[in-house]
């Protein structure tokens, strides 16, 4: 992990937050995207003084130049780029029915043009060095169906099949890029906020008061795939509370 630069969207909160200064206490210098301007300033004074190394920039991954953007950033800083990890994501889940068309494509919109738009802007680097990892925060909706989550677990589903993609084709180019999919199960996190269904919101309240746990419990899978030998990709990470039976 040791000066090593991990580029983190969706850094303002949650698992990207946790993830932030899990890996900067562990030696890595991160360089922080969100759209809250605030919270990225406030986490990267934080990681500065507990001793790490963190800068940021405001990021709308449905923004291509936004993308390009963080990643020059991290370049013209450091000189290189190790890691990037595409953690930006929504759940306003809802029945189909309920015809919350907006959401749906807001999902698309952020939890896959997302993901596209930042392998996007650092496939060009890892491809000239031969080297790099990208890290992604799919779902268990990726995994499985459940109601009231179509359009949701679809755009996790995606993320799936794109990551698996880009190792195997990455693999027959021998441009050495290693992949993880994190599946979380119900991880406490900022994502039961954007639930504008009534009951939708209510049902998964209930369940994330039951079964909830810390985002350092993802931080900690994320430092677990960087820190494996250049040679060794662990592909898939499906992560959960133990009393949940997702």
């Amino acid at each position: 992990m040791q000066s090593k630069v991990v580029i983190i969207t969706g850094a303002s909160s949650g698992i990207g937050a946790a993830s932030a200064k899990l890996l900067a206490a562990k030696g890595a210098k991160v360089v922080l995207g969100a759209r809250r301007e605030d919270k990225l300033k406030q986490l990267t004074d934080e990681i500065s003084a507990a001793g790490g190394e963190a800068i940021y920039q405001t990021l709308d991954v449905t923004q291509q130049a936004d993308n390009d953007a963080i990643v020059k950033l991290a370049k013209d800083t450091y000189g290189k780029v190790d890691v990037i990890f595409l953690n930006a994501g929504i759940m306003p889940s809802a029945p189909l029915s309920a015809m919350k068309t907006d959401d749906w494509h807001e999902m698309v919109d952020i939890n896959i043009k997302g993901v596209l738009n930042g392998v996007a802007a650092i496939l060009p680097t890892f491809t000239t060095q031969k080297s790099g990892q990208v890290i992604a925060t799919s779902s268990v909706a990726g995994l499985k169906a459940y109601p009231g989550a179509a359009v949701y677990g679809g755009t996790k589903w995606f993320v799936r099949e794109f990551m698996e993609v880009l190792r195997i084709e990455s693999a027959m180019e021998k441009t050495n890029i290693r992949t993880a999919t994190i599946y979380p199960a119900a991880i406490n996190t900022e994502l039961l906020s954007t639930i504008s269904d009534p009951t939708t919101s209510a049902g998964m309240q209930a369940l994330y008061e039951a079964h909830g746990i810390s985002s350092d419990r993802i931080a900690s899978v994320v430092a677990f795939a960087i820190e494996q030998p250049a040679d060794t990709n662990i592909t898939e990470f499906t992560v959960g509370p133990t009393t949940q039976p997702w």
